[in-house]
């Protein structure tokens, strides 16, 4: 499992719109990487649409990248449903989720990780509350004097 101050790992996958990312297209701010189960289910709405509400403030020090195991297409749909202002990773083959330890039963669990500009996993979130998710994170921002 990962932990705090280590190297996040390095990954190369398409988001919604089926340009490949990686860790390094990210390394000019700090990166919140959320892993959460499922488009389109009622917690993981709740969770982007918080994350939505407040990119004005949340995107001037961090970028915001979920990442599921849903397809490039389904992530386009729910950005576009929602208004999303921000990259979702379609980890399709959910290797990603596992090297970064949120791999669940069937779904990925919702765990989320603070990285800095050099790629050091600052804060790691184990019990995310969708609704209180983006609140919690703007919190640690300011403590941390991002």
């Amino acid at each position: 499992m990962l932990k705090v101050g280590d190297k996040a790992p390095a990954f190369n996958i398409p988001d919604q719109n089926g340009k490949v990312r990686t860790l390094s297209d990210f390394s000019d701010k700090w990166l919140l990487l959320y892993f959460y189960p499922k488009d389109f289910t009622s917690g993981c709405t709740t969770e982007a649409c918080t994350f939505r509400d407040n990119y004005n403030v949340l995107e001037k020090v961090a970028h915001i990248v979920g990442v599921s195991a849903d397809s490039v297409a389904t992530h386009k749909k729910f950005e576009k449903k929602h208004g999303l202002q921000f990259s979702l990773l379609a980890d399709t083959d959910r290797a990603m989720t596992k090297e970064y330890g949120a791999n669940g039963f069937l779904f990925p669990k919702r765990v989320s990780f603070l990285i800095d500009k050099k790629g050091v996993i600052r804060k790691i979130y184990k019990s995310v509350q969708p609704a209180e998710h983006a609140d919690q994170v703007l919190r640690d921002i300011n403590s941390l004097g991002i």
